[in-house]
């Protein structure tokens, strides 16, 4: 008996804050001083590294659990399943809820929890918990939810990604046309089929990494402003990501004896278009091939990074037919991966 996805479900934000809205903004460096360029300028280097032209942003009304309620619904939906029958409901985020104005985080209850409570469910035994993983928090989710289920503590669990990174960041700092909004979910259970998990890797590098991403004050904070927002050493993220993500990728593939000839589809965290296209050049160069046309979806361009929600949302888009040069066919093996704050990183290889 395998493990797989009996469902899944993604939503996005109407809100659609282009590149173009980012003219007006005052950047700043680190030290506080005003940049030489001008904000167009700015913004198409920008777009030539990160490939994004768009980000969704939250509605005011809405909170991060909100969205993993929505993104929720319609993967149960999907899976044709009980609400009833969920033994687990594990949310994947970093900065918990922040209503629209405020920069405080709010994580209790917990955002799982709040999940349920809007899900109505009513079964006690349905355990509710958050998993703080940096970007990888989804994939490390479904890790954690496979081996629940493989120990027979778990019939079905419901995984959820999600964050409104659009609440947490400087603006005034250039990094913050990066980040935007999202949510993505599944639901993982037993099947006699022989689609499944075949194998999985995961890796924290904490020493002089720990802190490529973290908390810091704004760009253009005065002295007494004690509000943090998210901040990354984009370089030094780049750096890390292209070297040990493909080596995990590479391992894992390895130990389940699946040939990168077999590899139908990457869904790799959308952090950065460059990166991920690094990322998966360097896997194929390891197995001295050439990288298949269309073995990457992508959608960072018209999404953003929202963070821990990236591959959930791409593989519920991909599943929905929404591009067409990316079909999914049984049988087809897949793999995930992802990396960010922690520095973690992790894959996924499917059998779909």
């Amino acid at each position: 008996m395998n493990i797989c996805f009996k469902g899944t479900g993604h939503f996005l934000p109407e809100k659609v804050q282009s590149n173009e809205d980012f003219l007006a903004h005052e950047f700043y460096t680190e030290e506080g001083e005003p940049y030489a360029h001008s904000n167009q300028e700015i913004i198409e280097k920008f777009q030539a590294i990160t490939g994004i032209q768009n980000r969704r942003y939250i509605d005011p009304k809405m909170r991060t659990s909100d969205m993993g309620f929505e993104a929720a619904k319609r993967a149960i939906e999907d899976a044709a399943i009980d609400k009833e029958a969920i033994d687990y409901i594990i949310f994947a985020h970093n900065f918990g809820d922040i209503r629209h104005g405020e920069t405080q985080t709010d994580m209790l209850p917990s955002l799982a929890s709040r999940v349920k409570h809007q899900l109505q469910i009513k079964n006690s035994k349905c355990i509710c918990y958050d998993m703080i993983f940096g970007c990888p928090g989804w994939i490390e989710a479904v890790i954690q939810a496979k081996a629940f289920i493989g120990a027979g503590m778990a019939e079905n669990c419901l995984i959820i990604g999600a964050e409104a990174l659009s609440r947490v960041v400087d603006h005034n700092d250039r990094d913050s046309m990066i980040f935007a909004d999202g949510a993505g979910a599944c639901i993982l259970g037993r099947t006699e089929e022989t689609s499944g998990i075949l194998g999985h890797s995961t890796a924290t590098f904490a020493n002089d990494e720990a802190y490529y991403l973290y908390y810091g004050t704004g760009n253009r904070a005065e002295p007494d402003d004690n509000t943090r927002y998210i901040k990354m050493l984009g370089r030094k993220v780049y750096e890390l990501a292209v070297v040990e993500v493909p080596k995990a990728m590479a391992e894992c593939l390895d130990a389940a004896s699946i040939s990168i000839n077999e590899l139908k589809k990457i869904f790799l965290h959308q952090a950065n278009e460059k990166m991920d296209e690094a990322m998966v050049k360097r896997l194929y160069r390891h197995y001295q091939t050439e990288v298949p046309e269309h073995v990457m979806p992508m959608n960072i361009r018209d999404v953003g990074n929202n963070s821990v929600a990236t591959v959930p949302i791409l593989f519920d888009m991909v599943r929905r037919g929404m591009y067409k040069e990316h079909q999914l066919n049984k049988g087809d093996i897949l793999l995930f991966a992802s990396v960010g704050a922690g520095m973690n990183l992790n894959c996924l290889l499917y059998r779909y």
